[in-house]
């Protein structure tokens, strides 16, 4: 009965919106779906590109992103029951609803335009293939341009920028727990033609995010009058967010940047001291339904108080807890991306950037001119003064020394356009250290904005691949993204077996007589890495460098061990668990480290970015004692801006999340082999690699 309203509905909204596509007889617009999964979209104007892209998307990912726009719509426990209902709570404390509809009535009228016409190529997918749509989100349909924002807002605003689980930790005072969560990263790479062995300039994009829900990526290929875009989008997002065209390409990494703040209020009867005054909160109620098992709905309440500061995330005693989030003025995020695409040039693709609408990330840059340009992209608070450090806590409420309301302006920004190195990388390192010797320097700017100069063993291996080839090939930059090796095993090993020998302690079950087992690589037939990993786990990382990291010296800091004989004891201490764990020492790392879906189950190589793997992968424990990979290399690309265009990419986990959607084992198959793919650009190389054509 619920399909067939939804049905009803969905023609509907159709005829009140001039959407009556599919339509038979034309061919202006198509998608050509080759072998990997990929659409390439080929429309004569936009809001039919918009339109297929939607209805693409949804083909391919259309359960998942229903369900995410339910999450976004804040009515998740209405659709699914109980276990959504913190979801809804967090989504309607934030305001995202009320404030994604106040963001489309700000987008110029030609994006809402867009953004309807995606929106109507998902329902449209969704009514002429009610069979491929789950039951359980078909509640959601039809979707609306709203909704879209919604996704959008909850994504960047309230996931990147800051998510419940660091508000949690922060509000039970716990602020090492909350600076401690897994976040998202990224390696990125932009090299200029004086470091290209083919002199043109490339690019490397190579997010990290967890393989599931709103952090999967789309690959996609849209065509219409001057535009020809390729590139992924975040599940979900009408835009292509990492991508290029025929002239230039941008990839992002997550940058250190603090885009929220919480406020602790002291409370009084009637409200809270600010400024020393009583000021009342604004308070709302939300009505929220809660399915049960029997199908009906329970009603639950829920009161939401807000401050100057922000919405009030939790009370005790005559305390509260009040949020502070960048961006929720800047509704023009999507449309920003979207300019980014269709630049031609340099100073095209930086008016798109002055915009300054997406809240986060940093923007590695290349063009066939040969620029290359990095920025520390983002909304950075004007704060009074301080460090990071001093802004990573609780803050007083009480005093407006403490608030801010306006952000630093694009020229405010650390920004490097062609540095004298030829390179530049990300591995979300603070922007000082993009180049070596470094071309930004912090003294420049608020010590608020960033961290001070540092770099992890991660950074420090993507910086070293870079400066130590002068003449970088295009198969070579494939075959760095690749690369296995442990940075930390480099810089520890000739310290840490020869203090093992020292202290009598080389046994053979302590591992460093064991051939091999203390190598320095995580491929996937090395048996060298198991152990070391396991060691590494053992130690306090902060603690085990004699020498700390040095600006000066970026690539051979930290160095030497602090505490020999405790390194000696974890050492001994992991050997035994690797033996007992798997029986031997010498274990390969991809028998205990693995890429599985479904029934595919192949070795990894690659691994955890704090060992200092530029091939980085994030892994959970099964109860067999081996690894799987939930996250970590997504979406790569690399792209050289010869004419024409070449590039390679792989998405790792498959361009479907549907049932239905055929041959997703290909690329987690490239991916255990450490291969990309070739990205077809051309309509010949697309027609010559064609499993499916719709045509509209």
């Amino acid at each position: 009965m619920r399909r067939l309203i939804w049905v009803l509905l969905g023609g509907a909204l159709a005829l009140l919106i001039g959407v009556s596509w599919p339509l038979a007889g034309t061919t202006a617009t198509e998608i050509l779906w080759d072998t990997y999964g990929v659409p390439h979209i080929y429309a004569d104007d936009t809001e039919e590109l918009f339109r297929a892209f939607g209805w693409a998307q949804a083909q391919s990912h259309g359960d998942l992103i229903l369900r995410l726009y339910g999450q976004a719509r804040g009515r998740a426990a209405e659709y699914w029951g109980e276990d959504y209902l913190d979801s809804d709570r967090w989504v309607h404390t934030m305001g995202i609803p009320s404030r994604a509809q106040a963001w489309y009535e700000a987008q110029t009228p030609q994006f809402q335009t867009y953004l309807d016409a995606f929106a109507a190529g998902v329902n449209a997918y969704a009514q002429t293939h009610e069979a491929a749509i789950a039951d359980e989100v078909e509640a959601v349909l039809p979707i609306s341009g709203v909704d879209l924002l919604a996704h959008g807002q909850r994504v960047l605003n309230f996931t990147f920028v800051v998510n419940p689980q660091q508000v949690a930790a922060l509000a039970t005072d716990d602020s090492a727990a909350a600076m401690a969560l897994p976040t998202p990263g990224s390696n990125g790479w932009a090299i200029a033609p004086q470091r290209s062995a083919s002199g043109e300039a490339m690019l490397l994009a190579n997010p990290h995010l967890p393989w599931s829900e709103a952090f999967r990526w789309y690959e996609a290929h849209l065509i219409a009058p001057d535009l020809n875009v390729y590139g992924a989008s975040l599940v979900g997002i009408p835009v292509l967010n990492i991508a290029f065209n025929d002239q230039l390409g941008w990839t992002h990494t997550v940058n250190l940047h603090d885009g929220w703040d919480a406020y602790q209020l002291r409370l009084t009867e009637d409200g809270y001291w600010f400024d020393g005054q009583m000021r009342p909160f604004e308070v709302s109620t939300q009505a929220l339904q809660v399915k049960q098992a029997d199908g009906t709905l329970q009603p639950k309440t829920l009161t939401i108080r807000r401050s100057l500061h922000g919405p009030v995330v939790q009370e005790q005693g005559d305390t509260a807890i009040a949020l502070r989030v960048v961006g929720l003025e800047h509704p023009g995020a999507l449309e920003q991306w979207w300019q980014m695409g269709r630049a031609h040039t340099l100073a095209e693709f930086e008016a798109a950037l002055q915009r300054l609408q997406i809240p986060m990330f940093t923007v590695l840059y290349a063009d066939r001119q040969g620029h290359i340009l990095h920025l520390f992209n983002g909304h950075v608070p004007v704060r009074s003064g301080g460090d990071v450090e001093d802004w990573s806590g609780l803050l007083p409420g009480d005093t407006s020394d403490t608030l801010w309301s306006e952000i630093h302006a694009y020229s405010e920004l650390p920004r490097l356009l062609d540095p004298p190195t030829g390179w530049l990388q990300n591995a979300n390192d603070p922007p000082w250290t993009t180049t070596l010797p470094p071309a930004i320097d912090p003294d420049d700017y608020p010590t608020y904005i960033a961290p001070l100069p540092s770099m992890d063993s991660r950074a420090q291996r993507s910086a070293r691949m870079l400066a130590e080839d002068q003449q970088i090939s295009f198969e070579e930059m494939v075959k760095y993204k690749h690369s296995p090796r442990m940075e930390l095993a480099d810089r520890l090993l000739d310290d840490l077996i020869p203090a093992a020998r020292q202290q009598g302690r080389c046994t053979s079950t302590s591992g460093c007589r064991c051939p091999g087992c203390l190598g320095s690589g995580a491929a996937a037939d090395s048996r060298a890495a198991v152990l070391f990993a396991t060691w590494a786990r053992q130690v306090d990382l902060e603690r085990l460098f004699a020498t700390p990291w040095d600006e000066n010296a970026p690539l051979s800091t930290p160095a030497g061990l602090a505490d020999p004989a405790g390194a000696v004891a974890a050492l001994e201490a992991a050997a035994a668990q690797v033996q007992t764990a798997y029986g031997a020492l010498d274990i390969a790392w991809g028998d205990v480290f693995r890429l599985r879906s479904g029934p595919v189950d192949l070795p990894a190589s690659g691994g955890p970015g704090h060992l200092g793997i530029f091939r980085n992968l994030w892994f959970a424990p099964e109860e067999d004692g081996t690894f799987t990979a939930v996250g970590g290399d997504s979406y790569v690309a690399a792209v050289e801006f010869s004419d024409p265009v070449r590039a390679m990419a792989v998405m790792t986990y498959g361009n479907a999340t549907q049932a239905s959607a055929p041959r997703q084992q290909e690329q987690l198959d490239l991916a255990a082999q450490q291969q990309l793919r070739p990205v077809w650009l051309s309509r010949a190389a697309i027609e010559a690699n064609l499993v499916v054509r719709e045509s509209f």
